[in-house]
Formats: C-alpha cells, sequence, structure tokens
C-alpha cells in the first residue's frame, strides 16, 4: 500500500534531500557534476538566496521598533524557513553533502556545543570543530 503524498516518510531528512535534488535538476542545476568554479558560483548563489530569505523572514516579525504598524506574520515566517531549507539543502548538495552527511555532521557539531556550553566557552577553539 502506497502511503499519501503528505505522509511521512521512514527519513524524512533523506526524502527533503530527493526532492530539492529533483527541483533542482528541473530548473538546470546539476549539483553533482560541478566544476570547482560551479561550486564557487551556486555557494555564493545560495547564500545570497538565504540572505534574501532571511531578510524575508526578519519582515515577518515586528522589527522596527520605531513603527506600529507591524503585525507578526508566523504564517509567512514559517514559508520563509521552509524557503531557507530549499536553498540550505542545495547548498549542501553543491558542497557533496547527502543527508546523512549533514545528519552526521550536525550530530558532532551538536557534540561541539553541548561541550563548549559545559566549558563556559570563555576561550575560542577553532580547531574543536575540524573533525566534522
Amino acid at each position: 500500500m502506497s502511503q499519501p503524498a503528505n505522509a511521512p516518510t521512514s527519513d524524512q531528512l533523506t526524502e527533503l534531500f530527493r526532492m530539492q535534488k529533483a527541483l533542482n535538476a528541473r530548473i538546470g542545476v546539476d549539483t553533482d557534476s560541478m566544476t570547482e568554479a560551479d561550486k564557487t558560483r551556486w555557494v555564493l548563489n545560495y547564500c545570497r538566496a538565504m540572505s534574501q530569505e532571511i531578510a524575508e523572514l526578519t519582515d515577518s516579525v515586528p522589527w522596527k521598533w520605531w513603527a506600529k504598524y507591524q503585525n507578526f506574520d508566523e504564517q509567512n515566517a514559517r514559508v520563509e524557513v521552509v524557503d531557507l531549507f530549499h536553498f540550505l539543502i542545495s547548498l549542501a548538495q553543491v558542497l557533496g553533502m547527502g543527508a546523512d552527511d549533514v545528519f552526521a555532521a550536525y550530530v558532532k557539531k551538536n557534540e561541539v556545543n553541548l561541550r563548549r556550553q559545559e566549558t563556559g566557552y570563555s576561550v575560542k577553539d577553532e580547531s574543536d570543530s575540524r573533525h566534522i
């Protein structure tokens, strides 16, 4: 029996990566066969796109302390978060990372962050994340 299109999959992150790869292919972006110059261009493209999405997310909340007309647009904020995921997944794919790679790196970085909090994070040690 097949699942409905909106049903959770057994590995949702892998499914997001699959869907993004298909979307990118549809618009002509093949992250599997990029040269170093292509990777450089697309890393910059995706960073710029994410910067714009962050700005749009920021505009979803009343950040202008001097303006009284603003309202918190939670629905739009959620859409902007999803837009960020589109570009972040694409960026990971440009860098040769799949869902498993991102998960493993996240787990390792989370351990580093927890260790930093446990030790007071009073000294910056850039080498503590090199193993990720």
